[in-house]
């Protein structure tokens, strides 16, 4: 080798310090294997700690009624059946066990007056089903998560990147990266890998997800020739942060809404009331306590639409703005200041019920809650495809890699449920790294080629061969104009004209990719790290829109303007993509397995 780099070897290496790498970290350590954990960023900042309203799990403390069938159905049905109905059983019955353990590990839940753990409604969820700690339930689950991991003799190393993963043969045997801090390239061996990076919403430019959200994980798994699916389900966030610019985009709990947020256009009108079919529509629509169950068949409960799945709503917004009748800045309102009229000191009810959502609006556009409505509008939020994994195991199809939470798919199906993010990690993350510690020690004889380390750091260190200012541009233009055209053309509302126009403008941004080049040295370069996030951001892109070409119907998170209608033979395939040998991205439609017997009886019996 010609040079030498710093070298750290693991039985299980996992990328991504969020709560599924958190959970996957602790079950192998559990098992007895050194584990290394690796974070983009500092220790604690992961993305988890901005899921704020709660993690779901079928209890049954609020209502009793609730059971792991129900929140299988609620699951399936809010994923538009294109789920991978093994996993939304396992994470249905497995959750409530998880947020036990987390309990008795030191989380600290809101709780009944009976000492119970609090649960609250969620959008699509039948019954109050989330367990929460006001409006900072990541943030306490990542807490409890370092808190239990750290005492497990968890190596960790922040603010690292990886650039790609090793291989040996068809296994993957580690990974090839750097410290983001000084540059330093270093090589991680270990005999199983857990991807488990988070999300993409970077590749678009109205997005929830924190500057690290670039689709790492997706993108090392699929050129490390791992397949992808459903990679067309995007999640727009009805609620997000749109003024002032600064923070546009910065999420805003549903959990607003099920304290009791409602949404309003300019006129003051509480436009979801128009999207309830007249047999369940309340008489009136001025009590924001009237509402209702209809998107969970039970047209006697109260729930108020605000509370119907993300996708549907983010669509109303768009619908009213559309129409003229959005706020200034090109959203809604959402009002929880209106609950004055029913709870006596509702200032202070909010600011315990939802201290972050407080403290955020105060701070960053300088608006009181209790007082005012917010101004609200859609934001990319999460992406329900990602890479393909065992429902059981959480592999891939590339031996010794694993995957976790967001960066996988298969649960979610077409659109997640509010709060079935959370649970996922925690579900699957112990899943993973149970998985992938058994791997490693069945499998302990692995080999790094000195070769594709050596190409590994070439392509690493290109950018700098090619200054910026000779010739070359520089990687923010590249990455700006990528997140519009993805806004633009591949956003909440699709076309074909419009997809196939950013699909070709795809192509461009790689030749411009490929070119783009950085002045200075590896210490402290922010355009360095850019420039190689290009390859990340393009790959998920040109997978969501290739994706989103092929379905030809409006689905979930998935919503086409020429082909508005579900197709009932499109609920029978997923989309999945793989790498061809000459480095093209091939695309084919494979049949859902099907859902055995007695979960088919599930779905029936929970739909009264």
């Amino acid at each position: 080798m010609a040079t030498n780099y710093e070298t750290h070897e693991y039985d299980v290496l996992v990328i991504g310090a969020g709560g599924a790498g958190l959970r996957a970290a602790i079950e192998a350590s559990a098992a007895g294997v050194k584990v290394g954990l690796i974070c983009k960023s500092l220790l604690g900042k992961a993305h988890t700690v901005m899921a704020e309203g709660g993690m779901a799990a079928a209890m049954g403390n609020v209502d009793d009624r609730d059971n792991w069938k129900i929140h299988f159905a609620d699951t399936m049905r809010g994923g538009q059946y294109v789920n991978n109905w093994r996993m939304a059983e396992l994470h249905a019955k497995e959750a409530p066990a998880r947020v036990h353990e987390l309990e008795s590990w030191g989380a600290v839940f809101d709780r009944t007056k009976d000492g119970k753990i609090l649960q609250r409604n969620f959008g699509g969820h039948r019954y109050p089903r989330l367990a929460h700690v006001g409006d900072r339930t990541g943030l306490e689950l990542i807490r409890t998560l370092q808190d239990h991991g750290i005492h497990q003799g968890i190596a960790v190393h922040m603010e690292q990147t990886v650039v790609s993963l090793l291989k040996d043969g068809d296994r993957v045997v580690g990974a090839f990266g750097y410290d983001r801090e000084r540059g330093r390239f270093r090589i991680f061996k270990a005999k199983a890998v857990v991807l488990s990076t988070g999300g993409l919403g970077r590749a678009y430019k109205v997005t929830s997800n924190s500057w690290e959200g670039t689709g790492d994980g997706v993108s090392l798994a699929y050129h490390a020739g791992a397949e992808l699916l459903d990679m067309e389900f995007i999640q727009f966030h009805p609620t997000g942060m749109i003024w002032p610019p600064s923070v546009m985009g910065i999420l805003v709990t549903e959990g607003v809404r099920g304290e009791g947020g409602i949404l309003k256009n300019k006129e003051g009108k509480r436009f979801m009331f128009d999207d309830i079919p007249e047999p369940y529509r309340p008489q009136t629509s001025t009590d924001p306590e009237e509402g209702w169950r209809y998107v969970c068949g039970d047209k006697n409960a109260k729930r108020p639409p605000e509370l119907l799945t993300r996708d549907h709503v983010a669509r109303c917004i768009m619908r009213e703005v559309k129409a003229g009748r959005g706020s200034p800045h090109g959203g809604v309102f959402l009002d929880i200041a209106w609950i004055k009229e029913k709870i006596p000191n509702a200032a202070e009810h909010i600011k315990r019920k939802l201290p972050s959502m407080y403290h955020q609006f105060m701070q960053l556009a300088n608006l009181d809650i209790t007082k005012e409505p917010m101004e609200i509008g859609p934001t990319t939020h999460y992406a329900m495809g990602g890479i393909r994994v065992n429902g059981d195991t959480q592999a891939t199809n590339v031996p010794g890699l694993f995957a976790a939470g967001e960066c996988a798919a298969g649960l979610h199906g077409a659109n997640r449920l509010g709060g079935n993010s959370l649970s996922d990690l925690i579900v699957f993350g112990q899943r993973a790294g149970e998985h992938a510690a058994k791997y490693a020690k069945a499998n302990p004889n692995i080999s790094v080629s000195d070769a594709q380390v050596e190409a590994a750091y070439h392509e690493a260190v290109a950018p700098f061969e090619r200054p910026a200012g000779s010739g070359s541009e520089g990687p923010y233009q590249v990455q700006s104009d990528l997140q519009n055209m993805m806004q633009e053309l591949v956003g909440i509302v699709r076309q074909q004209n419009e997809m196939e126009k950013a699909l070709d403008g795809i192509g461009k941004l790689k030749e411009r990719a490929e070119k783009v080049g950085v002045q200075g040295h590896r210490e402290y370069n922010p355009g360095w790290h850019t420039a190689l996030d290009l390859k990340h951001l393009l790959t998920v892109s040109e997978a969501i829109t290739k994706s989103a070409i092929d379905r030809r119907e409006s689905r979930g998170g998935h919503f086409r303007d020429d082909f508005p209608n579900k197709d009932p033979e499109a609920a029978k395939y997923n989309t999945v993509l793989s790498k061809a040998t000459d480095g093209s991205m091939k695309l084919r439609r494979e049949p859902i397995p099907p859902m055995p017997a007695e979960l088919k009886q599930v779905i029936e019996e929970t739909k009264n």
